[in-house]
């Protein structure tokens, strides 16, 4: 098939969109299919190799079969184009309008999970009523974070109260209205991945070890800044109970094709949801990618399960009449 991989974007993850946007490519052509690289730029404009181009439902996507849209952060993962290609009427990789945004905004998949009884951090949103004496019964260290925006963009570590937890607000501000406060986590940091619409699949799971103070976005995208360890060193019951949890909130979040689940387990061996990424980091060495090749399954084989699912959904989906 002709696939139409969709890479940059208008977030401050650009950089890292383009690196999983070429591998994505790489992968489909291994795989068999053709791919058509699309770039968006950082100022919103769509360029089909090289060339600027203007979208319009009959003119589809450059003829492309099914689209792979390879973007993180705000104007990407978060529904925005989800839209375009619906409006577009072209099967794509990943979950829906509703369940990107859901996903993307930490507070309200966490209140989602809150509802539907699943263990995690407690959290509190920035300036709403009382936040402040929440964040004070949650106790220091804090975590404050834009509520929309991902790759550890914008977070800020809290040691006390006062003017340095609202001077961490304030930075976070700067990236998004809607901020998030956490209590601090004890236990390691534990992934795993999902692949499937209604048979969803979960990938063994990997803990990730940070070589620096905490997983910030340095971390995560220079050399030598974290190693994954697969399978994480678990228990039976805690491997079990962390691909459990993984299932629910991918059920809950809505999401369709993919997803990376984030965990703590903390030293009780009590699992805790941390986050749900509806498009992870998508190089041949991403957490995601690397987490299905230890499972058994190699990054050109999963980029074409992506691809068959996406049809899959869209042929559903337009089966119902409205």
């Amino acid at each position: 098939m002709k696939v139409a991989v969709l890479c940059g974007g208008r977030s401050s993850e650009h950089e890292v969109s383009l690196r999983s946007g070429e591998a994505v490519a790489r992968g489909l052509e291994a795989a068999g299919h053709e791919a058509l690289p699309v770039t968006i730029a950082r100022d919103g404009g769509w360029s089909f190799r090289g060339a600027p181009v203007e979208l319009t439902p009959a003119a589809g996507l450059f003829g492309a079969d099914a689209a792979f849209p390879a973007l993180h952060g705000p104007f990407g993962e978060d529904g925005s184009v989800q839209g375009v290609l619906e409006w577009l009427d072209v099967p794509y990789v990943g979950s829906d309008v509703l369940a990107s945004a859901i996903c993307m905004d930490k507070l309200t998949l966490k209140r989602l999970c809150a509802r539907a009884g699943l263990p995690q951090v407690e959290f509190a949103a920035a300036a709403e009523p009382g936040w402040r004496e929440r964040c004070e019964a949650m106790g220091l260290p804090l975590w404050v974070k834009p509520s929309r925006l991902g790759s550890s963009v914008g977070i800020s570590k809290v040691e006390s109260f006062g003017e340095e937890l609202e001077a961490a607000v304030e930075q976070a501000l700067r990236h998004d209205p809607r901020v998030i406060v956490e209590a601090a986590a004890r236990g390691r940091e534990v992934e795993c991945s999902l692949l499937g619409n209604e048979q969803v699949e979960v990938s063994r799971a990997g803990e990730v070890i940070a070589h620096g103070e905490w997983y910030d976005y340095e971390t995560k995208y220079s050399a030598g800044g974290m190693e994954l360890i697969v399978p994480a060193p678990l228990d039976p019951e805690t491997d079990e109970r962390l691909r459990e949890l993984a299932l629910e909130v991918f059920r809950v979040g809505g999401c369709a094709g993919l997803a990376r689940c984030d965990f703590f387990v903390e030293p009780d061996g009590e699992v805790l949801v941390n986050e749900l990424n509806t498009m992870p980091g998508f190089t041949e060495t991403s957490v995601y990618a690397k987490l299905w090749e230890a499972s058994g399954l190699p990054y050109p084989d999963l980029c074409d399960r992506l691809v068959q699912l996406a049809i899959e959904r869209h042929a559903k989906a337009r089966s119902y009449e409205f």
